[in-house]
């Protein structure tokens, strides 16, 4: 049994329920789990993060960790290509969008949405370090029609939960969404949200949102 562990309005606990749903593994979800470093929850995700996995009784943390198992487990329905350097190219993807565009703009992102602050070097250092990351991608990207080429890949599903952010806090940071430089991007996540499992992820984040801040 796979049980799924998390929060619906995580970014990364949202990649790993699209690709569940994508490739139709069975899995049970608890969406109540928020990251602690209280011992308690360390005890089962040492960074204190979200998502992690139970797999029969046994944990597993990180969400690229997560869904390289899920490949392996059940290949039926792939999300990563079967030649290596294709493979590679996916993660290679991922790795753009995650450490040099997710993870970049989160740095205003307590500031901006959650009472905290940052400096305006912090912001000056997003600025450009976004930039660069905008860059990569637009170098890489395919959009034929999916953003590794012609199927969908697990690039997709961190492309559709990683990018609206990047679009939000640029948005809000600096006047403009800096997405705006790679074209295709806007009617890409269009085609993706309009997925069934895509969709259905989205609907639920939103409800989760919406609840929270009731």
């Amino acid at each position: 049994m796979i049980r799924l562990c998390g929060f619906r309005i995580s970014n990364y606990h949202n990649k790993v329920r699209i690709a569940l749903l994508e490739k139709g593994v069975p899995f049970e979800e608890d969406d109540s789990v928020h990251g602690s470093q209280k011992p308690e929850y360390l005890a089962k995700s040492p960074m204190g993060k979200v998502p992690y996995l139970e797999v029969d009784g046994q944990l597993l943390r990180e969400s690229e960790v997560i869904l390289e198992y899920l490949e392996d487990a059940f290949p039926q329905k792939p999300l990563l290509p079967k030649d290596p350097l294709e493979r590679a190219r996916v993660r290679e993807l991922v790795t753009f969008i995650e450490l040099h565009m997710e993870l970049v703009v989160r740095r205003l992102y307590n500031g901006l949405f959650f009472g905290g602050s940052f400096s305006e070097e912090t912001k000056a250092a997003v600025e450009k370090d976004i930039a660069k990351g905008v860059r990569a991608l637009k170098a890489v990207a395919k959009f034929d029609p999916y953003i590794a080429g012609k199927d969908l890949t697990l690039a997709d599903c961190a492309a559709f939960v990683h990018l609206p952010i990047v679009t939000l806090v640029t948005r809000t940071a600096f006047g403009r969404d800096f997405l705006e430089d790679i074209p295709p991007m806007k009617p890409y996540l269009k085609m993706l949200g309009e997925r069934p499992a895509f969709a259905k992820v989205n609907e639920e984040r939103k409800a989760a949102s919406a609840a929270a801040k009731k």
